[in-house]
């Protein structure tokens, strides 16, 4: 098994299965949600891949490097205990954890160049605490998943 999140999951040779995977992690969140936030939530996503097909993927491999920094010192405090459900660690300090994923999004809507991203993750932001938090648990499981098959 892999010591670090960078052999995990940056790996060039398992790269795309990880955004793949982490792409089918958005759909199924979205996919998730319910009633008037969910909806906001689904319409925002919809959106922003109507704006530019195949947005998702993209976004997923771009920020990838950076979650990953983000979630590394998770990680290591997780292996460092033994753990061996890291969506449950995760969950267990979700407030750290959501907070860090937020920081790479954060910074990448500021610095974007779209207006119409800008204006969508704006929308989307004020839920992105609880929304992030509800999907800790496959996060950690995806990982566990391309642990497992270091």
């Amino acid at each position: 098994m892999a010591d670090t999140l960078k052999e995990i999951l940056l790996d060039s040779s398992r790269r795309p299965a990880v955004v793949s995977d982490f792409e089918g992690l958005v759909d199924a969140e979205v996919s998730d949600k319910g009633g008037v936030s969910g909806a906001v939530v689904k319409t925002g996503f919809a959106a922003v891949k109507k704006i530019k097909p195949g947005i998702i993927p993209a976004a997923v491999d771009t920020l990838l490097d950076d979650f990953t920094v983000a979630l590394e010192p998770f990680y290591g405090d997780y292996k460092a205990k033994g753990g061996n459900d890291f969506g449950a660690y995760l969950v267990g300090r979700s407030d750290e954890a959501s907070d860090a994923l937020l920081s790479v999004t954060d910074s990448r809507a500021e610095k974007s160049s779209r207006d119409s991203i800008k204006k969508v993750y704006s929308k989307l932001r004020p839920n992105g605490k609880k929304n992030v938090e509800e999907a800790l648990p496959r996060l950690g499981q995806l990982i566990d998943k391309h642990a497992s098959a270091v």
